[in-house]
């Protein structure tokens, strides 16, 4: 409908345009508003207020000739100007009832557009670090990147999910490592465990599947290990130093053919883990993107040269540095140690680069809030490489606290280090746990409440969403049970019975769900969509406690199960679109 009225609005200009009474120079640009008070009519339009300069009139006397000057639709019941010059248009009974058919009729595909067409959008989400399994952050971060991506797919963008997989560096080795002195303890050796290591019962996990598989092949003495290595923490040492040592110490004493072997069933067995969480949770992607194959393809040392030959990237104190501050970021950046090395930060600059190359028109990153910094710098890196940093959006997901009868959760692993992913679905249930994570703006801190999340009432509100979609698959069999045969079609002709106040506003509520995936998607606000459901339920639940749907008159009966048949089908394609199921009984 929005479309619809936009459109007899541009005719409108276009013949004020013909007769002199606006330049025609003029370009219309203005898309009519929802009112929030049915006394200003259904939609409203600023246009006047917006074009009264060019055309050297007052805003209102010029919405009066706008409003003169429409084509005559059978949509339209009545137009009126009102206020300082706004367009009021008031629907035409058909054509909120139509919108009962247009649903029928478009089903699974109802409120998809076209405004993304031919537009290709990355959405890069999670790339948790391969070191350890998903926790409750991470899962936030899933939740939230998957119902961007799919709500951008519903607007009629090409969506490629991304998980950036960051398997080289040195986090990976100190996984590594930590992997292989916990298979020395397998082996009988006794020594202390490095402060900087990775403790998870996990890393016991694969250490015992490097012992079963390969018996004491890897083994070696700990005091071989640990000879003249740098004290720890503990120790009064610096762990850093102490980590960094023992990863070389373990790189010498394995060999470059078994430390690989190492390196890669720590980070074989868990990505495979996330994977799965990650697809258990009903998030997929289109690729696992390796952070390895940048170097392996020589596209860190290409940006490093790129950055070289056009003087952002300079030599200092044996260091490889990238002038940043050129770009407003707080300080210059390292992109290669003192060692040789190359940081991090080198190969995400290798990587969105490649984002770029690929002919993305928009790179959405979605990271967690502790990477706040990183932006500028990132963006600065783009711009030093000829790349249009616009076309890059970082969102940043706050943490979620989880809460149990009031008070912070004391959820844990077995490790008892961190809440995982896993544990929390084991919980409360995918479903549960995807609405939750949406209900806020990601930059808004966020407390998961665990007794909410499980409960069966209307306080929950995906319990309340999901019933009002049972609800509607319940009459729809009391129907059948009852012999009440539906008939569609004349369900269809008899839509404007629906005359009833709650019935109006079911009518209204459902004509607006084109709209909010719109929104939503262009704003990468989820949640937008999420009030819009409980809206929606809350109006459907409203009409069931007021009104009998199966009643004497066949007219009346089957308009009335088109009706909430076309509800159960927005409840189903927008519970759909956050990852929640919709179930038929409960």
């Amino acid at each position: 409908m929005k479309e619809h009225i936009s459109d007899l609005l541009a005719q409108a200009v276009r013949r004020l345009q013909a007769d002199g009474t606006l330049p025609a120079e003029i370009e219309y640009v203005n898309v009519p508003e929802r009112t929030r008070n049915p006394e200003y009519g259904d939609f409203a339009s600023n246009v006047a207020l917006g074009l009264a300069r060019s055309a050297g009139v007052k805003p209102r006397e010029l919405a009066g000739k706008i409003a003169a000057a429409l084509p005559g639709s059978d949509r339209i019941a009545r137009v009126e100007v009102a206020g300082p010059g706004f367009i009021n248009f008031f629907l035409a009974s058909d054509a909120h009832q139509d919108v009962v058919n247009r649903i029928l009729d478009a089903g699974e595909a109802y409120g998809r557009s076209t405004v993304g067409s031919g537009r290709r959008v990355q959405v890069e989400f999670v790339s948790a670090n391969p070191t350890g399994p998903l926790h409750v952050g991470h899962g936030r971060g899933a939740a939230y990147g998957a119902a961007v991506a799919d709500l951008l797919a519903a607007a009629g963008f090409q969506v490629h999910r991304e998980y950036y997989v960051n398997d080289a560096g040195r986090q990976m080795d100190i996984l590594a490592t930590s992997v292989w002195l916990r298979y020395l303890e397998l082996c009988g050796e006794k020594f202390t465990f490095p402060s900087n290591g990775y403790k998870g019962d996990y890393v016991f996990d694969i250490a015992a599947t490097l012992h079963r598989e390969n018996g004491d092949a890897f083994h070696q003495p700990a005091v071989k290990v640990f000879e003249d290595i740098p004290p720890d923490e503990p120790a009064g040492g610096d762990k850093e130093v102490h980590i960094d040592t023992l990863i070389e110490r373990t790189r010498s004493l394995l060999g470059k053919k078994h430390y690989r072997k190492v390196f890669d069933l720590g980070l074989t067995v868990i990505l495979d883990d996330i994977r799965q969480d990650l697809e258990e949770f009903g998030v997929v992607y289109e690729e696992w993107y390796s952070e390895h194959t940048l170097t392996e393809r020589g596209l860190v040392d290409r940006a490093i040269e790129r950055l070289k030959g056009s003087g952002h990237a300079y030599e200092k104190d044996g260091a490889l540095w990238f002038r940043s501050t050129d770009f407003g970021d707080e300080k210059d950046r390292v992109i290669v140690r003192e060692n040789g090395q190359k940081t991090y930060f080198a190969s995400d600059i290798a990587y969105h680069l490649d984002k770029m190359e690929r002919g993305f028109e928009r790179v959405i990153d979605i990271w967690g809030a502790d990477h706040h910094g990183y932006v500028p710098r990132v963006k600065a890196a783009l711009s030093a490489l000829g790349q249009d940093p616009s076309r890059l959006d970082v969102l940043l997901v706050q943490f979620a606290i989880l809460y149990r009868g009031g008070e912070k959760a004391q959820m844990s692993t077995r490790s008892g280090e961190f809440v995982t992913l896993r544990s929390l679905r084991r919980e409360v249930g995918n479903d549960a746990a995807r609405f939750f994570y949406i209900l806020r703006k990601c930059e808004q801190h966020m407390d998961f409440d665990l007794d909410l999340a499980k409960s069966q009432s209307s306080d929950n509100p995906v319990y309340y969403l999901q019933y009002a979609h049972a609800r509607i698959c319940s009459v729809l069999r009391l129907a059948d049970e009852k012999g009440l045969t539906r008939d569609r079609e004349r369900g269809r002709r008899s839509l404007r019975l629906l005359s009833e106040p709650h019935e109006q506003a079911l009518l209204a509520s459902l004509a607006r769900y084109p709209e909010v995936i719109e929104a939503a998607a262009l704003s990468y606000e989820p949640h937008q969509l999420a009030y819009y459901l409980r809206e929606l339920a809350n109006d459907f639940h409203a009409y069931y406690n007021a009104h009998v749907f199966l009643v004497e008159s066949d007219d009346l009966r089957d308009a009335r199960l088109n009706l909430i048949d076309a509800a159960r089908q927005v409840l189903a394609n927008g519970l759909g679109l956050l990852g929640v199921s919709a179930p038929q009984v409960m």
